[in-house]
């Protein structure tokens, strides 16, 4: 009598158990989730969540991992527009855009879609790299490459046929690894070679030709300053003939004050600071303090 209810109950709880897993499913955050019904597609299911469907065989529940993945082509060997051999390695970016598309064309199969992609990813890389040419890739000057634009161009000639034919978006593309046939490897360093040594003697060639700009520059500096100070120096030197040549006009018409005058200029520049003074004293400037102390003594008899 006393077990009767929890049997009861357990057996409630164990059939609840069992509707939810025929009738219900659950959806992760990282999942998009496709509903067929007899075989046949019927809902899609992207946002996360409890759901419900129908048991099977009548309704059946496939997911798919929604996230960003990576797919790489393996190293191979291809053909740049100037016939140059050029082994290289893509990837791709891709996620499942359409579902139901997927399902229907790889029944779900991911390893079977990416089989799909390696042959479009082949495609488009050959053609791509078939329009470049080899310095786009490969080159000593990095201006000249050019990986953004190829790899924009390889996912852009994926794009299209792997949305409408496969249900995946292409969300990038990039180029993994560059490498050149052994044959080729040679050839390629001599001609990078060869460009460094273009590049070298180019800049050579302007340092030369800036240097003798410079010196050109400074050499014509230099004449003009010499030139200037020149010029100065001979309108100061006919300046000082001038003022002297008046100075002699004057002497002239008074040769013994001249005489004084100058013999007092001298006298004065040897007596400028304390000075003891042995000489004759009748040799010129010397002989004035002479004359000039015999002044004052005839000067004193007379008074």
């Amino acid at each position: 009598m006393n077990k009767h209810p929890i049997s009861l109950v357990t057996g409630g709880i164990l059939l609840l158990i069992f509707a939810s897993i025929l009738f219900c499913f659950q959806v992760r955050q990282s999942e998009v989730a496709v509903v067929t019904t007899f075989g046949k597609y019927s809902r899609t299911i992207s946002d996360p969540g409890l759901r419900y469907k129908l048991p099977w065989p009548i309704q059946k529940v496939y997911r798919f991992d929604n996230r960003l993945q990576n797919f790489e082509r393996k190293f191979e060997q291809t053909t740049t527009g100037d016939a140059k051999p050029l082994i290289i390695e893509v990837y791709i970016g891709w996620r499942i855009s359409d579902p139901a598309i997927f399902l229907e064309r790889f029944n779900g199969d991911v390893m079977k879609a990416e089989q799909n992609l390696e042959s479009l990813v082949r495609d488009a890389k050959n053609s791509v790299i078939g329009q470049h040419p080899f310095s786009d890739l490969i080159s000593p000057r990095e201006e000249e490459l050019k990986f953004d634009d190829i790899e924009t161009e390889i996912a852009t000639a994926i794009r299209a046929e792997a949305k409408d034919g496969y249900g995946i978006e292409v969300a990038f593309a990039g180029i993994k690894q560059l490498g050149l046939p052994q044959s080729n490897t040679q050839k390629v360093f001599e001609r990078m070679r060869e460009d460094r040594q273009r590049l070298v003697k180019r800049y050579q060639g302007e340092g030369e030709r800036q240097a003798m700009e410079i010196r050109a520059r400074a050499d014509a500096e230099s004449k003009r300053i010499l030139n200037e100070a020149r010029a100065q120096a001979i309108e100061i030197e006919g300046d000082a003939e001038a003022q002297a040549n008046e100075h002699y006009k004057v002497f002239q018409q008074n040769p013994e004050l001249a005489e004084l005058l100058l013999g007092l200029e001298a006298l004065e520049a040897a007596t400028k600071e304390k000075t003891t003074i042995v000489a004759d004293p009748s040799t010129p400037p010397f002989n004035l303090l002479r004359e000039g102390a015999n002044a004052m003594q005839g000067g004193s008899s007379s008074n």
